[in-house]
């Protein structure tokens, strides 16, 4: 059963530069899709009133993404000031956003689905609240969670229209999304490493973040070009915790390495069980070291090591 969701197909124009996902790259797949094609469709419906208003909600705001392409200005102002620059990171906090990174797409950031019109990155992490996740599996984890992806939403919608109020073009890649695989993205970008969980880990909130992005042509963002968060991995290797706490025995002690270099974590397969029948699960970022005590704290004592 494939899920319904808009795509961007219809609302390219003529001026629009596409750049699409080759077949052979990985298929992507979103939170939505994953439940209908592997999990129990019919206990996501028994437990989707707790947070139903923000799906319903983050799906509105997918569609407003897609259609937003159309209002691209095409100005040909591709130099942001590092007044405008500061204004825009200044906006996006005042809207929840956690952390700011800048990155060029690469292949390892596309799926087969993906519609790139832009070749560059401002990406986004929004937090969710350790006292909700500590709680999971619940209906305030799972509430949580869908919180962030509909703030995101709103977040990425906002944002693109003040950079196109400032003369620069913006394609929204909201959360909830499959356009790309924002975690490699934000790792590109310096907002973390990969944990063991397949997550994102961050220095500020561990895995209990929510990613987006957005993509424009500005030519002279700061962009990142150091990867300092490497030493997670090895760290993983000797905590395990996630893996020996997953109910459902989803992620990999070793990681499936592919031949692009791209890697899988989690058998979405087994994954899709708890997560569709306990309020999304969430007990890989519960259990997380990284959530449970402060990255420099755990750095140093890795260091030491």
């Amino acid at each position: 059963m494939k899920f319904p969701m808009p795509r961007e197909y219809k609302h390219i124009r003529p001026i629009d530069k596409v750049w699409y996902g080759e077949p052979h790259f990985k298929k992507g797949l979103i939170v939505p899709e994953i439940s209908v094609k592997y999990g129990s469709l019919l206990s996501k419906v028994k437990t989707m009133p707790s947070h139903a208003k923000y799906l319903i909600g983050s799906l509105r705001e997918l569609n407003k993404t897609v259609k937003s392409i159309e209002k691209n200005p095409y100005t040909g102002n591709k130099t942001i000031t590092a007044e405008v620059l500061t204004e825009l990171e200044a906006f996006a906090r005042s809207l929840g956003i956690s952390g700011i990174g800048y990155t060029e797409v690469k292949e390892s950031h596309m799926f087969r689905e993906s519609i790139v019109i832009f070749k560059n990155a401002i990406v986004f992490t929004m937090e969710m609240k350790k006292t909700e996740i500590e709680h999971a599996p619940s209906k305030r984890t799972i509430k949580e969670v869908f919180r962030t992806y509909y703030e995101l939403g709103r977040a990425v919608n906002f944002i693109s229209d003040f950079l196109r109020s400032k003369g620069f073009n913006a394609q929204p890649i909201p959360a909830i999304g499959s356009n790309l695989n924002l975690s490699v993205m934000a790792r590109d970008a310096g907002l973390g490493g990969f944990g063991k969980n397949g997550l994102l880990i961050t220095q500020d909130f561990g895995p209990s973040v929510r990613l987006a992005a957005i993509l424009t042509d500005i030519e002279n963002l700061p962009l990142n070009h150091q990867l300092n968060h490497d030493w997670i991995q090895n760290f993983c290797d000797s905590c395990n915790n996630c893996v020996r706490k997953c109910p459902a025995k989803a992620i990999y002690e070793k990681p499936i390495v592919f031949e692009d270099g791209s890697e899988q974590h989690i058998d979405y397969k087994k994954c899709s069980g708890p997560f569709s029948k306990q309020y999304g699960c969430t007990v890989c970022i519960k259990e997380c070291t990284f959530l449970k005590s402060k990255y420099e704290k755990i750095e140093k004592i890795y260091a030491k090591k």
